[in-house]
């Protein structure tokens, strides 16, 4: 069975504001999902619903191809969707030993999850004297102890400084080698190309892609270009079946590929028209160029 969790033209709304729309996508086991959108798209909603925590308006979502109830599949689920309440004057440790009351489970997995989240050697430490980067791999670790077979978090570097944020990520990437699929919610596309397998981009609530992610960034190309006869050269890009647009920005135009050719073979085809060049770059195309093309076009 390597389906995990199938979704299925999911809306929600909150009055007249639809925060999905149609949405549709499949979980496959031993993959690393990001759902990639900004701010009010619809990530925190999806996640929600499939958690059981937000009812949906209409279309459908099924665990495990629908053999098992969303309460039984739960039980093979660890979340992060908010800010997890720790009690603050508790030790990690003792922490850790609640949730596992609360969810009914061993506490023999403690000191396990809390080696993954490098904080084995803090576990007698109290909660309130952790840094925030601490704190969320705390939450990581309670969401480990189950030994759930997908893994949701929601924005799980959300607030953190740069080494909060390479830590995480980390971690992440170690629970994936292990086994573990993982479904995470980010506005961050760094975050996206650096850790997941597959995308969803979700825009104003509508899936606008969904794939791998290599397949997202897997464009032509785009050259960075400076001269002093800008307004030839962007007529020559315009004009050219091999391009889909171009950008100025101050004295550099970029020129985005739609078909495969080379710097040498561009630069010769600008010399013949008269147009000499002063920079010229090759650049592959990255997540961040790819997702402002697509909402763009919404």
């Amino acid at each position: 069975m390597n389906s995990i969790l199938n979704i299925s033209n999911l809306t929600k709304k909150f009055g007249h504001l639809t925060a999905v729309k149609n949405l549709s996508f499949n979980i496959e086991k031993g993959n690393v999902y990001g759902i990639l959108g900004p701010n009010g798209s619809g990530k925190s909603t999806t996640l929600g619903i499939v958690l059981n925590v937000v009812n949906k308006t209409s279309g459908e979502f099924h665990w495990y191809d629908g053999s098992l109830t969303t309460h039984q599949a739960l039980k093979k689920v660890g979340a992060i969707i908010e800010r997890p309440n720790f009690y603050p004057y508790m030790t990690a440790y003792q922490n850790l030993k609640l949730v596992c009351r609360i969810k009914e489970i061993s506490h023999d997995s403690i000191n396990k999850t809390l080696e993954i989240v490098g904080l084995l050697n803090r576990k007698d430490h109290v909660f309130n004297s952790f840094s925030l980067g601490m704190k969320q791999r705390l939450a990581i670790a309670s969401a480990l102890l189950n030994d759930p077979e997908i893994l949701i978090l929601d924005e799980p570097t959300n607030g953190l400084d740069p080494q909060g944020i390479h830590q995480i990520r980390e971690i992440i990437k170690k629970i994936a080698e292990a086994g573990t699929t993982i479904l995470l919610a980010s506005h961050l596309l760094d975050e996206v190309e650096k850790v997941c397998s597959h995308v969803v981009v979700l825009n104003k609530g509508v899936n606008i892609f969904s794939g791998r992610v290599d397949e997202l960034i897997s464009s032509n190309g785009f050259f960075e270009l400076k001269t002093s006869q800008q307004d030839e050269l962007i007529d020559l890009i315009d004009s050219h079946t091999n391009f889909v647009r171009s950008k100025i920005e101050g004295e550099l135009i970029t020129a985005f590929l739609k078909f495969p050719m080379e710097a040498e073979e561009f630069n010769k085809l600008l010399f013949k028209n008269g147009i000499i060049l002063s920079h010229l770059v090759k650049r592959k195309e990255s997540l961040e160029e790819q997702f402002l093309q697509l909402t763009e076009n919404e």
